[in-house]
């Protein structure tokens, strides 16, 4: 049996304006928000399997190790304005890496993420946390 946990991915700074999403396996976009200037959370949820993996709707994974979650943003969070055609992205985000301390029955595990590439449009592709990820009270 599986265990329940929460993965809670966090952007300080997302791109105003824009939708973001959590991506089902099917691509699909799943909790769409419209950004604001104002920071966005998004609550995953896990599970962790007795041989130490995460699962779940929203955990993909990559060969025997890599686990991910994708964050939609645009066009790929359905977006379909003039804004959204132009940008279409996803953020993958790894969690197969999270320590085994923090990965508990019951926890819920966060990552900040930042929201803007250098040129000041969304982060995408692989997105590494800011910080160490850390479990919340």
């Amino acid at each position: 049996m599986a265990d329940p946990l929460t993965l809670r991915l966090t952007i300080p700074d997302p791109v105003a304006g824009l939708r973001y999403s959590l991506q089902d396996p099917k691509s699909f976009p799943v909790d769409v928000r419209v950004a604001t200037e104002a920071a966005l959370t998004f609550d995953v949820p896990a599970t962790l399997r007795p041989d130490g993996q995460l699962a779940g709707p929203f955990v993909r994974r990559e060969g025997k190790a890599r686990r991910f979650v994708y964050i939609a943003i645009g066009g790929q969070a359905g977006q379909t304005d003039a804004v959204g055609r132009h940008i279409s992205r996803r953020a993958k985000i790894d969690v197969h890496d999270i320590p085994t301390v923090l990965l508990k029955p019951g926890a819920v595990v966060e990552a900040v993420l930042p929201g803007r590439g250098k040129d000041g449009t969304p982060a995408c592709a692989t997105v590494r946390p800011l910080g160490p990820w850390r479990a919340v009270d």
